[in-house]
């Protein structure tokens, strides 16, 4: 039996091209998940696992779809093959029942190619929900201006040395030459 598993942010994503996908694969049965944050709880994809029977496929649009980090996706499919259920991946090409082990290079590269599409996809969404509260991307400022007024303060007195004045404000000598004395830093 082939089981289908599809997995959307509910941000600006349609099951539509899974669904599709899948059914196209011949999938009896689909399962899925909507989750609203990265490492979010996928009790579609445990469902679709539970489900299946030894000599049952388990099948995903593309393996990011899975949504585990590499350690885990790597565990989650050992589990799989020891209860006899073989996993495939249609945009990969992977199918692990005629997994072949001179074929372990590519499979590694399809898993690093995976991670790093389930970090890009975790990074886009917790902009966009940031976005969302008002916040900006970019560097932080270290200092507040209260504390740039009382670093500046310090550096007025010639008794302060940098070191002194970093160690009270607990910040680094860059900070300091960044946002109290950032002439100095030229010289």
């Amino acid at each position: 039996m082939l089981i289908g598993y599809r997995r959307i942010s509910p941000d600006d994503q349609t099951l539509d091209l899974q669904t599709d996908a899948l059914n196209q694969a011949g999938c009896d049965r689909i399962f899925m998940d909507i989750t609203t944050e990265p490492g979010a709880e996928q009790p579609g994809l445990d469902e679709a696992a539970a489900y299946a029977r030894p000599g049952d496929v388990l099948v995903v649009w593309r393996i990011e779809r899975v949504g585990k980090p590499l350690k885990q996706l790597f565990e989650w499919m050992i589990d799989l093959h020891d209860r006899g259920i073989s996993f495939k991946s249609l945009e990969e090409n992977l199918d692990t029942q005629t997994y072949d082990p001179s074929e372990m290079l590519r499979v590694l590269r399809v898993f690093v190619e995976s991670e790093q599409q389930v970090l890009t996809e975790k990074t886009r969404i917790g902009l966009k929900r940031a976005k969302t509260r008002g916040r900006k991307g970019g560097r932080k400022r270290s200092l507040t201006p209260q504390q740039i007024r009382i670093g500046r303060t310090l550096a007025a007195d010639p008794t302060q040395t940098v070191k002194d004045i970093c160690r009270s404000l607990k910040i680094s000598e860059s900070t300091y030459y960044r946002y109290i004395h950032p002439k100095q830093s030229l010289e």
